[in-house]
């Protein structure tokens, strides 16, 4: 499925007006289309979802303790508890979300936002039949141990330094005074821009910058494990299930970390096609000569035969004619099958009346318990010929004749 990013204007800004929109291809890998307008003229019904703008967002990290991430309520009370005294606003206007992965009694990301912005941004968007499957921020810290990245965004007059590294998310203007930091962090990591800023940022930093626009940058951030979707913004039972499904199918079909495993998956479904149909074909080659095999004993045999329709059955056939044409008998002739009855029969079973018609022999006045059924039919079986009970009546047939 296509992906649809978009980017809301930040809090500080008058009302809720048009939004920056990147239209990127199923596989992540081709930018369709991108702009800004009013969310009822996004592209398309595809997978939205919502980039929250830096500026929107603060980072704090927290230490859980135990048993804090058992329940969804008393998290939601722990972490106001643990970030009372470093929010600028009251805790209870304010939406929590905590780091992927996170453990208790381990050092842990906390990303907090004005609810009220986030809520009406949600309904506008979910107001024109759009849902929003992930909730993604613009930048979040780097984990422990990776290299720092250094971001010059915005236009060229009013420039924005974002410096995220395992210390958290940093965001300055950019300006004389903050380009030795800027210069100092992409000396350790990496510095990308984006290219309204990039003249500035060469500038200020002594340095041309690698470009990265602004929907490169957001199909990057949708990529990372963050969801700010959490507590009253989270989507419960079989929902949440399959929206976490969702963005696992997601991140595996766009994700180029994950283009070699779909490559090889490519690969081996088309291996095992390939092979299911070889070895299809072998195996009708070998019945159809197998068959071809079963024809010419039959012509070869038969030479008046000309077509060949049902060759077991059209040898059985012949077979029979020759032998009833040289005085041979066969096993569905009287003499055959009385032999083979008279030694499967119980001793002293005599029958009263004997009949032969249409190669079916019937006995009569021979009445048979279940189990002595069973012993005359499993005898006469391994001489090739079938027996039927019916009161007093015993009915014996050959197989070929039946």
């Amino acid at each position: 499925m296509a992906l649809i990013l978009v980017q809301p204007p930040p809090p500080s800004a008058p009302g809720l007006g048009s939004v920056a929109w990147a239209h990127w291809s199923s596989d992540g890998r081709q930018l369709v289309g991108q702009g800004e307008s009013p969310i009822s003229l996004l592209p398309g019904q595809h997978e939205l979802v919502l980039i929250v703008p830096a500026s929107a967002l603060s980072w704090h990290s927290v230490s859980l303790p135990p048993g804090s991430l058992q329940n969804a309520a008393r998290l939601r009370s722990v972490l106001s508890g643990l970030l009372e005294d470093r929010l600028l606003d009251d805790p209870e206007q304010l939406h929590f979300a905590l780091a992927p992965g996170a453990q208790a009694g381990a050092p842990a990301w906390v990303a907090t936002c004005r609810r009220d912005w986030l809520q009406t941004t949600l309904q506008a968007i979910e107001a024109t039949g759009r849902r929003v499957s992930r909730l993604v921020p613009e930048f979040a810290p780097q984990p422990e141990g990776q290299r720092p990245n250094v971001f010059v965004t915005g236009d060229a007059d009013a420039p924005w330094l974002t410096l995220c590294d395992a210390q958290g998310v940093l965001r300055l203007p950019l300006s004389a005074s903050t380009a030795a930091l800027a210069v100092a962090q992409s000396e350790a990591g990496e510095a990308m821009a984006e290219p309204a800023v990039a003249a500035v940022a060469e500038q200020l930093l002594g340095r041309a910058l690698p470009l990265l626009p602004a929907a490169e940058r957001w199909l990057q951030a949708s990529q990372s494990g963050w969801d700010l979707a959490q507590f009253e913004f989270a989507t419960t039972g079989s929902a949440r299930a399959r929206k976490q499904a969702g963005a696992l199918m997601a991140a595996v079909w766009r994700a180029p970390r994950w283009r070699a495993a779909r490559w090889g998956a490519a690969l081996l479904v088309v291996l095992q096609l390939v092979g299911l149909n070889a070895w299809a074909f072998k195996e009708r080659r070998a019945l159809e000569a197998k068959r071809q095999q079963v024809r010419q004993v039959l012509t070869q045999t038969f030479p008046h035969v000309s077509v060949v329709l049902d060759a077991p059955l059209q040898m059985s056939r012949e077979v029979a004619a020759l032998q009833a044409a040289t005085g041979g008998l066969t096993p569905a002739d009287f003499e055959p099958m009385l032999a083979a009855l008279s030694g499967s029969l119980p001793a002293g079973r005599v029958p009263t009346a004997i009949d032969y018609s249409g190669s079916q022999l019937r006995l009569r006045g021979v009445t048979l318990s279940p189990a002595e059924m069973e012993s005359v039919q499993a005898g006469l079986r391994s001489r090739g010929y079938n027996a039927r009970g019916e009161g007093d009546l015993l009915l014996v047939q050959a197989e070929t004749a039946r």
